[in-house]
């Protein structure tokens, strides 16, 4: 009987460079060889990940997607602001209970990051956006 994993994870996306160095830089992958064409692969150096592709396309679909990526993080305030300092943005705070915060990334697909540590969850700070009366 064969044994079927995921090689690849792609992403679809208009903007090839930014894209692809965005997910290079939230992940610290690496590509597996020199972008082509609008395709790179990039890989887990430690070799434990699948791969994730980046490719480019004029046909995108932006907002809710029928999948999306969940990363999971030990510490996810910080990995939240790592993630918001190199273009991501928040597409959705977490809710009263949840362990996950829905960002998207600079072309507006949206992922998940998911904290696995109660003590480092991120929270976003609504006063800071506050204008006084």
């Amino acid at each position: 009987m064969g044994m079927v994993k995921i090689g690849s994870v792609v992403i679809n996306c208009n903007d090839f460079e930014r894209t692809a160095a965005f997910w290079q830089e939230v992940l610290h992958y690496v590509p597996r060889r020199p972008a082509d064409d609008g395709w790179v692969v990039l890989r887990d150096p430690a070799g434990n990940g699948p791969n994730l592709s980046v490719q480019q396309t004029d046909e995108l679909k932006f907002g809710k997607n029928r999948m999306h990526l969940d990363l999971y993080a030990a510490d996810q305030k910080a990995e939240v602001e790592r993630l918001l300092e190199i273009g991501a943005t928040v597409h959705r705070s977490p809710e009263e209970g949840e362990d996950f915060v829905i960002l998207a990334d600079p072309e507006g697909k949206l992922f998940c990051v998911v904290g696995l540590d109660r003590s480092k969850y991120w929270r976003e700070n609504v006063e800071e956006r506050t204008v006084p009366d």
